[in-house]
């Protein structure tokens, strides 16, 4: 079986290159991939090689696959698999693996460690690492992406789950967020913090009573409010307020003044920047969670901290950077029961774009870029797809469709380009 892949060689060095994969064994398993996510996650790895903690050193001799967001369809299942998996069945992938006797030993990865797996190719061969690890997850909601976009969907379900709150008196902490409590999430209109908008908007099982969303980006703003309204979360039981904060004379004294002075219970950073950590950590209230989202590549990145709230308000902080696999399956249950994170989505592109986008990404506007590794496309902004209609009918039916869904990537666009769109 050939496949089609972008290999990482060296810092910046990424190719698309087509070989053959070997033939599977009893532990492995052939897979077509459909759809990957492009992560900031990616584009550090490509800058820092073999400098990555989770990048093996002989990438030069042996390229390891790029892409960890990824979904698809199985090919040939291997003997021992057979009982568990099945030809033609949809998956998601939980990329955070760890396996002692995997070949870097430590941290190993889908998308940072493997020659035959990354989501970033059109066939991949899923090693036994992943699978006695319990990491390929069988996925039965509507189209691919959603699947694709369960790894980002995780890692903010994890940051929720991790958010912990105390009881004077006793050393047990209770995880996760205060239920009917105030939250607030600063920089929080990226695509991530667009995932925990909608996570928290979905949930069942607790909520805050207030969430209060920050930007500096009025656009990017306004963009979330008109997807995760304030009049749907009002049927949530929930008070949203969308504010931008470049507005705001006092920030600190602006945003609690909206919990009527008492401050927040979960405060979320999405952003590594300083003023934005010294501003959450400023506006938490009492026995108040500080959740560090955005991991910085900087590795001095440091930030001032209230050490006399820390010591007479009970004020903590935590960080979080993933999900665990419990985190992935909650992600795949709660969208294949009716959550579409496609407000994550603002390109689509094929292969060929992957190298320049990942590379790019941090000066690439918008939210995810959504890649089909099966097609040859350029990285198209969906509010472009009007104007390149004129070039290519397909685009046409593309910007139709996403017009129908409030100008949002869907199952039915999904669809119509896997059938229609120019294939590599």
């Amino acid at each position: 079986m050939k496949t089609k892949a972008v290999r990482l060689y060296g810092k910046k060095d990424l190719r698309v290159e087509e070989f053959e994969l070997p033939q599977i064994n009893e532990d492995e398993i052939l897979a077509k991939v459909i759809t990957d996510s492009l992560c900031m996650s990616s584009y550090k790895a490509a800058n820092q090689a073999s400098d990555h903690k989770r990048i093996p050193d002989d990438i030069a001799e042996n390229p390891i696959m790029i892409g960890h967001e990824f979904a698809g369809e199985i090919v040939e299942v291997g003997a021992n698999w057979q009982d568990k998996f099945k030809s033609g069945q949809k998956f998601s992938i939980q990329p955070a693996i760890y396996y002692e006797d995997g070949p870097v030993g430590v941290l190993s990865a889908p998308g940072y460690s493997y020659k035959y797996i990354g989501g970033d190719a059109t066939y991949v061969i899923i090693p036994k690492d992943v699978l006695v690890q319990d990491c390929l997850l069988a996925y039965e909601g509507p189209g691919y992406y959603p699947a694709s976009l369960a790894e980002p969907l995780s890692c903010v379900i994890g940051a929720m789950h991790a958010n912990y709150h105390t009881t004077a008196g006793s050393y047990v902490h209770k995880m996760e967020i205060v239920d009917g409590g105030k939250m607030a999430i600063l920089a929080g209109v990226g695509p991530m913090g667009l995932a925990a908008i909608n996570y928290v908007l979905r949930r069942e099982d607790r909520k805050p009573s207030l969430m209060v969303v920050t930007d500096i980006d009025q656009t990017r703003l306004d963009r979330a409010a008109e997807l995760y309204t304030v009049e749907f979360a009002k049927e949530r039981g929930i008070e949203l307020k969308y504010i931008n904060t470049a507005e705001m004379a006092d920030p600190v004294a602006g945003l609690k003044e909206l919990t009527g002075g008492t401050g927040y219970d979960d405060v979320f950073v999405f952003a590594p920047v300083a003023p934005v950590v010294e501003q959450g950590d400023a506006i938490l209230g009492f026995d108040g969670c500080l959740n560090f989202f955005a991991g910085p590549s900087n590795t001095e990145f440091s930030a001032k901290m209230n050490f006399y709230n820390v010591h007479y308000a009970y004020t903590h902080i935590v960080g979080t950077s993933g999900g665990n696999t419990d985190d992935m399956k909650e992600a795949l249950e709660i969208m294949t029961a009716g959550l579409d994170p496609a407000g994550l989505v603002t390109h689509i592109g094929g292969l060929n774009t992957v190298p320049e986008a990942t590379l790019s990404l941090p000066n690439i506007p918008g939210g995810k870029k959504l890649i089909y590794p099966h097609f040859d496309f350029p990285l198209t902004a969906i509010d472009d797809f009007e104007e390149k209609g004129k070039e290519n009918p397909v685009y046409v039916e593309l910007d139709k469709l996403c017009k129908k869904y409030m100008g949002l990537w869907n199952v039915e666009a999904e669809a119509y380009l896997l059938e229609n769109g120019e294939k590599l």
